[in-house]
């Protein structure tokens, strides 16, 4: 059973003659532990694509199956449960809290489900090098940091799905591997 089967994927923004559909017919399968790239034009429905199959968004019409369970199919509430439970997400804009710190930031996640993994968080900020902004707020961080302090924190739950919209967008070569390597 693949981690991820979706099929027929249909999605459409505005409506009358300001309808887009940004997907038409989208799906693909991945397998537990494979690392797929989904590439395209800015507007093809990358994100878009990304959203649905995380139940951030839903899909006008088509399948989705996560670990053998239909995303498709849950209430909002289930949604919530298991987009906390089984998806860790990257956002293309991040989205910190600019009230906690980075290292508050990456342990959110793993305080929601109760598991507090202080030591996961503290070995991801090591290991994208971010000990230095650890202890500070996002607006005093570089892109770079930020960035990889969204990656810390989708990760430090160890999600079977990670959703990563544009991980690499604001890092060096370096720090872009880096980040490869930790996905």
């Amino acid at each position: 059973m693949p981690l991820v089967a979706a099929h027929g994927l249909v999605k459409t923004f505005g409506t009358g003659s300001g309808a887009r559909r940004v997907l038409d017919g989208a799906g693909l399968e991945v397998e537990a532990g494979e690392l797929v790239t989904v590439l395209g034009r800015s507007g093809s429905g990358k994100s878009t694509l990304l959203n649905v199959l995380g139940g951030i968004d839903r899909a006008e019409s088509g399948s989705i199956e996560v670990r053998g369970q239909r995303v498709d199919r849950l209430t909002e509430r289930e949604l919530t449960r298991f987009r906390r439970d089984s998806v860790g997400f990257v956002f293309q804009f991040f989205h910190l809290i600019p009230e906690l710190t980075g290292e508050e930031n990456v342990l959110l996640p793993a305080r929601l489900v109760g598991a507090g993994s202080v030591r996961r968080g503290r070995e991801l900020l090591d290991h994208f090098g971010l000990d230095g902004a650890a202890g500070r707020l996002p607006h005093t961080m570089s892109g770079g940091e930020q960035q990889r302090i969204a990656i810390a924190r989708a990760l430090v739950n160890e999600a079977p799905l990670v959703l990563a919209d544009e991980p690499t967008g604001n890092l060096d070569r370096a720090s872009g591997q880096t980040v490869l390597d930790g996905l």
